[in-house]
């Protein structure tokens, strides 16, 4: 039996199943969904940090509610200061271009191809590409924090982070004194307020005057992944900060990092006191505030001092209520998922992790551009975000009524498309090719991987594709008709070069991809060929380009008919999927390898087989018999532990489209150390890489499937085990 004709026999027989199911009518409360989740410690815990922030700006705080503490925690979630246009790069003083890391291969398609690649030999094109991989870098504007000489001063820590309101409440004693913050971020500025209250600790011996707070400039690092300061660089440090304005409401500073200059309001007003004195020290590269037992701080960043709104009479209270708003809305209006009534232990967990993701996202990746795999918690990649990775970022966002979100990254693809037209032609191709790693200019940063990759190419149809579902979900016409209009370029243009990129075998017909690395990074570009997932990708895509075509009233192209019918079914051996064309099937288990001991790089990195199905809809190019003992075989054999993040809710999807709920819910849940969730949400990876945002932005991918289903699925919460009481809103189905 096909896939597609056992999934019409599950939906008839699943249909009596006893779930509790909300589609879109407002009748969950979501305040207590998202309060019960509300992250807290009790305790200086460097992986504990915690954010607010408008998707476009955000600051991360330690246990005493400010950025006290930069150096204890760049080892856990560091303390960032970030933004969408903060970027700085190193002085270029040798001249590298982007020509200087080119290099030309030959995949057999008759031409030459030129990729930026990173040689390992010494040479200006190796120092080019390094250059060119780390510059620009996404840059760190400062550390506010108290000035505590050292962590082991504070104690008696109680921080919660209230994710309704966007609030984070902090209270710990330090010196003779308790200490009550409150710290918010303004959610249509760059911009953040704290108010402070403290009172000595009676009987405290010899209490100390309350502290100062310290605005610190970071020099970059310029690393590939750190928090960006480079606090030790004082020969290198060439910044200066210049008091450019005053008024009886703040102090304009105007910071200069090389070639980057940004500008900052900055005030704090002292109870019963009014605005106290700020002093600059550009030795030590910080502005220093003394601070009264009450008092609160506003402080903004802008990029341009025009771009600065002026802080006015604006007070604590004015930032928190419209930061509240902003929250309330957020929740209110976007998909919930709630778990509360089910017995099953997981069901605490997992919804723990849904909300405090949904947060998480929502401060990171609301942005004018494709986020970073960190966002804009600390720099990964220096910072630069990874165009494969937009998919698990974001497309989630579609899903769950936040599509506008969606759509404001998607329209960077805009200033892209030249410089992608620019690399599909270097390699021989028509269309664009969109580039992996990249920066707001997208410029493509060099990488003997990055360069190789294609499934990024079919990103901009897929998600293009859920916006207008989204609007046509609402009964939009009109907004459905825009989305056409607005991408259908975009999309033409991205489905041009995936035609051309096809090869097709002249004595059989068939249509087959090669020369590419697959999103299983483990396998190499010159003898990868037909990878199931990119198969299934590529077919998925071309026919939703074919049917843009036709919905904007034009011909389909025959040629990509031709493509859709001849590509051909996905690669397998022994009833098993393969990681591509004549793969060999071997397990991670020594006893079940096929080839040395210890090479185990077809059961490593993603295991892209189950995203051919999972991902991406049921096709002729699969069974359900062969992705059922595929699902078994890589549970089985898979090297888990060399997986990523967002690997485990690949593996439920897959799991939620073969009808095995119970397998979906365990494969989100999987006791594997790059799946865990820490104390805020954040899923950690390993000791480099802290936080990982696809992970999260995957989970709330594969909810959305196991709640809301696919087209032409009619069971009930089919990701979820029957005996879970499952109760949703404004969530849609995936393709």
């Amino acid at each position: 039996m096909n896939l597609r004709k056992k999934i019409s026999t599950v939906i008839i027989a699943g249909a009596a199943l006893a779930h509790t199911a909300v589609s879109t009518a407002q009748s969950i409360d979501r305040r207590p969904i998202v309060e019960r989740n509300n992250p807290h410690t009790d305790r200086i815990d460097t992986l504990a940090s915690l954010t607010v922030g408008n998707g476009r700006f955000a600051l991360t705080v330690d246990a005493t509610g400010m950025q006290s503490f930069p150096e204890y925690y760049r080892g856990g979630i560091p303390l960032g200061t970030f933004s969408e246009w903060g970027w700085h790069s190193m002085p270029n003083s040798k001249g590298y271009r982007a020509a200087d890391a080119l290099e030309k291969r030959d995949f057999g398609r008759g031409h030459k191809e030129l990729y930026a690649v990173q040689p390992k030999a010494p040479g200006r094109q190796h120092d080019a590409a390094e250059w060119l991989r780390a510059n620009p870098q996404r840059m760190h504007l400062g550390c506010i924090g108290f000035d505590i000489p050292r962590p082991e001063l504070v104690g008696n820590v109680s921080q919660r982070l209230d994710m309704w309101t966007g609030k984070i409440t902090s209270d710990f004693d330090c010196q003779g004194h308790r200490y009550h913050v409150e710290t918010v971020c303004h959610p249509r500025r760059d911009l953040i307020a704290v108010r402070i209250a403290s009172s000595t600790i009676p009987n405290t011996p010899s209490a100390a005057s309350p502290m100062a707070l310290r605005l610190r400039i970071p020099y970059p690092t310029g690393g590939h992944s750190d928090d960006g300061c480079n606090w030790n660089a004082d020969k290198k440090r060439f910044i200066t900060i210049k008091k450019v304005a005053g008024t009886a409401a703040s102090d304009r500073l105007r910071i200069a990092v090389d070639s980057s200059d940004y500008f900052i309001d900055l005030r704090y007003v002292a109870e019963n006191q009014g605005k106290r004195r700020i002093t600059i020290d550009n030795t030590a590269k910080e502005c220093r505030i003394p601070m009264a037992e009450t008092g609160e701080l506003i402080c903004e960043f802008a990029p341009e001092e025009k771009a600065l709104g002026g802080l006015g009479n604006m007070d604590f209270d004015d930032v928190a209520e419209a930061s509240a708003a902003f929250w309330k809305d957020y929740w209110t209006r976007g998909g919930i998922v709630d778990l509360s009534a089910t017995d099953d232990a997981r069901a605490r967990e997992l919804e723990r992790r849904i909300v405090q993701s949904i947060y998480l996202l929502a401060v990171n990746d609301r942005q004018n551009f494709p986020p970073a795999e960190t966002g804009l918690t600390y720099n990964s990649w220096f910072g630069k975000f990874h165009l494969e990775m937009i998919y698990w970022h974001q497309a989630w966002q579609a899903l769950w009524g936040h599509a506008a979100d969606l759509e404001r990254s998607l329209d960077w693809y805009f200033r892209a498309a030249p410089m992608a037209r620019e690399i599909a032609a270097r390699q021989g191709f028509g269309g664009v090719r969109w580039m992996k790693m990249t920066d707001p200019s997208a410029a493509e940063a060099p990488s003997n991987v990055g360069s190789y990759l294609i499934w990024q190419q079919p990103h901009l149809i897929y998600l293009a594709n859920l916006l207008y579902r989204a609007a046509k979900s609402k009964g939009d016409t009109a907004d459905a008709s825009r989305i056409l209009r607005k991408f259908g370029p975009l999309v033409e243009a991205t489905a041009e070069f995936m035609y051309d990129f096809a090869g097709r075998d002249s004595v059989s017909g068939k249509y087959f991809l090669s020369g590419y690395i697959p999103a299983q990074e483990t396998l190499k570009a010159s003898t990868t060929r037909n990878s199931p997932f990119e198969l299934s990708y590529w077919l998925t895509a071309m026919k939703i380009a074919q049917q843009w075509r036709r919905l904007a009233g034009k011909d389909p192209h025959s040629e990509w008919d031709s493509l859709i019918s001849g590509l051909p079914s996905l690669p397998s051996k022994s009833g098993i999927y393969l990681t591509a064309e004549g793969a060999p099937l071997i397990g991670h288990r020594a006893a079940q390898t096929d080839t040395p001991v210890g090479d185990d790089r077809y059961a490593s990195d993603h295991p892209m087989p189950l995203g051919a199905l999972g991902m991406m809809p049921c096709s002729r190019l699969m069974t359900q018999e062969r992705m059922d003992s595929t699902y078994n075989w890589t549970i089985a054999n898979w090297n888990w532990q060399k997986t990523w993040g967002w690997d485990y809710p690949m593996t439920a999807m897959c799991a939620t489209r073969l009808h095995r709920p119970d397998d979906a819910v365990g494969a989100l849940l999987m006791p594997v150390a790059k799946n865990t969730y820490l104390p805020q949400g954040h899923n950690w990876q390993t000791p480099r890489l802290r936080c990982y945002l696809p992970g999260n932005g995957g989970l709330l991918l594969a909810v959305a499937l196991m709640a809301a289903g696919w087209d032409g699925c009619t069971t009930p919460d089919p990701g979820f085990p029957p005996a879970w009481k499952v109760r949703y809103e404004g969530i849609l189905p995936l393709p």
